[in-house]
């Protein structure tokens, strides 16, 4: 399944734990900012942490990858927009872009990336398929 449209977007001010002593978000950060927008994605979509563990299913990534562009300050507003590229049998991949909004017209593209996640037995931690209806639910467009 490919599905290149932007299915959530999520606004982030940067806060001083954000950064570094000059003021400009540590790369580190980067990480977790694409997988908040990748979490919200799957919540807007029907098939967050809560409903995935009520299945006695959980998430662990696999592979992040991010390509850094510029940098976010203290106090910028960034926008996190988040698509769901991939769903397969027993993993999902999401890809997220982070830009800083402002006075400009267009938003500055300032990273980008992709979460490879496995599907897990809560319990154990052993792969396991996605159940056919949360499959189903993932493959559907979500709800604005």
């Amino acid at each position: 399944m490919t599905d290149a449209l932007v299915v959530a977007s999520h606004r982030h001010r940067v806060e001083h734990v954000d950064t570094d002593a000059s003021g400009v978000v540590h790369f580190s950060r980067y990480a977790s900012l694409l997988e908040t927008a990748a979490l919200e994605t799957l919540e807007r979509r029907g098939s967050g942490l809560e409903v995935l563990e009520g299945q006695g299913l959980d998430l662990r990534v696999r592979e992040l990858r991010i390509q850094y562009r510029a940098a976010a300050r203290f106090q910028d507003w960034l926008r996190l927009e988040a698509r769901l590229e991939h769903v397969g049998a027993a993993s999902l991949k999401l890809g997220v872009s982070v830009y800083r909004e402002g006075t400009a017209s267009e938003p500055l593209l300032l990273a980008a990336g992709s979460l490879d996640m496995a599907v897990v037995n809560r319990a154990s931690g052993e792969p396991t398929c996605i159940p056919p209806t949360l499959s189903a639910a993932l493959k559907r467009s979500p709800c604005p």
